[in-house]
């Protein structure tokens, strides 16, 4: 089913109130925050728009575009966005069930400097408070884990470009379809300590020793899922942002020749991309740019992270639409009586408890510790975020062998480990 671009002037469409949030009444609805420049905001869209409608398939899906007004933009790209692009406030006015928030090139050695910062941490603030979840790209993500947690991101010697092999964390749920090892690209200028992530909290789903992190999570009650790589990418964006470079050398905007990106090309193609450098240093003029070889070389460049990448929004969206799903059902649903277990049921209660403590503390990821979990403790206060929570319901379902009815999703019953366990247990009750 073909995704929905929402223009500005739908902004007053009928909604439904749900747990306090306007939400649309078929389908998820997902902001992407446009920060790239004039060159690229319509490649950037492209991107975005074609890796959530592969992920959606049949959910039904609603995309509004927007871009941090502070950034500074041509005559053409203020037009478009004028045309097609949704005002920030009113934006946030109405709010999306889950943000996407792209990076841009930087321009100041300290990203604070930057003249959209405030903004930037605003949006930050807002996503935690009014969304689901949010995705933070390349440079947002260095700019989120730096407000958030004081992580500073590190200037590279030479700009990471290229096609990297990771490693994964098997058996994440944002993982689920995807196999080590996974080809990523990547393209910045900067880089994340990957050991400062994992002390800070985040969970690390993805990683090289040449890249470092490549998709990461910090799990709070709006989840943020953060990406120093590009699932988004076309096979030729990174032959496209290397003509870019050899064109500002040509033009004299760059001292060095760009370094050709790893891991993209065949044998011929570097060949031939070596042949034009060899050129373009012993003729540098403006005009050999249009004797680039893009063509020749694009015809041949592969694809290999685009099934993962499908696979990781489509995971991602899954998740946001069953976090909204379960928060309208506990909005609209009544608590039932629990029915505390009598002395015939006390070996059962004691063995469900058992294997919903282990549960629980392998979704806190805390899996050593389920035996010390306070029981009546709000599980939210454990770390219990609203992913986590949609997840352990999952899990439960499976452990269980049952369906949890929409009537008993709410939040009293999923508070603390204790009244989840009265729930099971009246569940597995009502079903001998």
């Amino acid at each position: 089913m073909p995704i929905a671009v929402e223009p500005p002037d739908s902004r007053r469409a009928a909604s439904r109130i749900v747990a306090g949030r306007h939400v649309p009444r078929d389908g998820l609805v997902i902001a992407l925050v446009n920060n790239m420049p004039d060159a690229a905001l319509q490649a950037t869209e492209e991107q975005f728009l074609g890796l959530l409608r592969a992920a959606a398939g049949a959910q039904p899906l609603r995309v509004r575009l927007c871009s941090l007004p502070e950034l500074p933009r041509g005559t053409e790209a203020l037009a478009r966005i004028s045309r097609s692009y949704w005002p920030i406030d009113e934006l946030l006015s109405q709010p999306p069930d889950a943000l996407i928030v792209t990076g841009t090139e930087p321009r100041e050695t300290r990203l604070e400097h930057e003249p959209y910062w405030e903004r930037l941490v605003g949006l930050l603030e807002w996503a935690q408070e009014h969304t689901a979840a949010s995705i933070w790209s390349c440079l947002a993500a260095h700019a989120a884990v730096l407000e958030l947690d004081r992580i500073e991101r590190r200037r590279l010697p030479h700009k990471r470009s290229g096609v990297y092999a990771h490693d994964i964390r098997a058996g994440h749920p944002l993982l689920e379809g995807v196999e080590a090892p996974l080809y990523m690209p990547h393209s910045r200028w900067n880089d994340l300590p990957v050991q400062a992530l994992r002390e800070a909290g985040y969970t690390v789903l993805s990683w090289s020793a040449e890249t470092g992190a490549d998709a990461f999570l910090r799990e709070q009650r709006s989840p943020l899922l953060l990406f120093q790589g590009h699932p988004e990418y076309e096979p030729t964006t990174l032959l496209r942002e290397y003509r870019r470079d050899v064109g500002r050398y040509l033009s004299g905007r760059q001292a060095q020749y760009p370094t050709l990106p790893a891991g993209c090309f065949s044998a011929t193609a570097r060949a031939t991309l070596e042949a034009f450098r060899e050129q373009a240093l012993a003729q540098r003029r403006a005009e050999l740019y249009e004797r680039f070889p893009f063509v020749s070389v694009a015809a041949e460049l592969p694809h290999p992270w685009r099934s993962a990448a499908v696979s990781i929004y489509r995971n991602w969206l899954s998740l946001i639409a069953s976090a909204r799903s379960a928060g309208a059902r506990s909005s609209a649903g009544v608590a039932r009586p629990s029915m505390s277990p009598g002395p015939q049921d006390a070996s059962a209660a004691a063995g469900v408890r058992e294997r919903l403590l282990r549960l629980v503390a392998e979704g806190l990821g805390r899996p050593d510790e389920a035996a010390m979990l306070p029981l009546e403790a709000r599980l939210s206060e454990l770390g219990m975020s609203s992913i986590k929570m949609v997840i352990l319901m999952l899990a439960l379902e499976r452990e269980f062998g049952l369906t949890i009815p929409q009537g008993d999703i709410t939040p009293e019953n999923l508070r603390s480990v204790a009244s989840i366990d009265r729930m099971l247990v009246r569940l597995l009750a009502d079903r001998s």
